[in-house]
């Protein structure tokens, strides 16, 4: 799936991610500002979340409830090692069966699930977004 998109259209995109995604572990990839964390909230918003949803950039994970699961929304991008992921206890968010989003996945790559959805947004022309999903 790819397609540029506008903020108007985020809930759309997010209702097309949601249908398309066959894992419930999602890597978000894209420059600073050019809205990983709008497009969780959205997904957030989809999946039956009423928290509000916030960047954990100084937090690491913010973990939000969901009717009958959970989201675990990751900000990996102070994290400098994979040993300091390992410290936090990331493998057991990993293979927990709940909704796990993860900002800036890179430092992590090589212990995420082969299963794993993998967004890249980057910024288009005229304030459109482009956003790609590779299973």
């Amino acid at each position: 799936m790819q397609r540029d998109y506008n903020l108007q259209d985020i809930e759309a995109i997010a209702q097309a991610l949601l249908a398309n995604f066959k894992s419930k572990v999602i890597l978000l990839y894209g420059e600073m500002g050019v809205g990983k964390t709008t497009l969780i909230r959205s997904l957030a918003k989809q999946l039956g979340c009423e928290d509000e949803v916030q960047s954990p950039t100084y937090s690491i994970v913010n973990e939000y409830v969901l009717k009958n699961d959970k989201i675990y929304h990751f900000d990996l991008y102070r994290i400098e090692s994979l040993e300091e992921a390992y410290n936090f206890g990331i493998e057991e968010y990993l293979y927990s069966g709940s909704w796990v989003i993860i900002e800036w996945p890179e430092i992590i790559e090589s212990i995420i699930p082969d299963d794993s959805e993998k967004i890249s947004i980057s910024a288009s022309k005229n304030n459109y977004r482009n956003i790609r999903l590779n299973h």
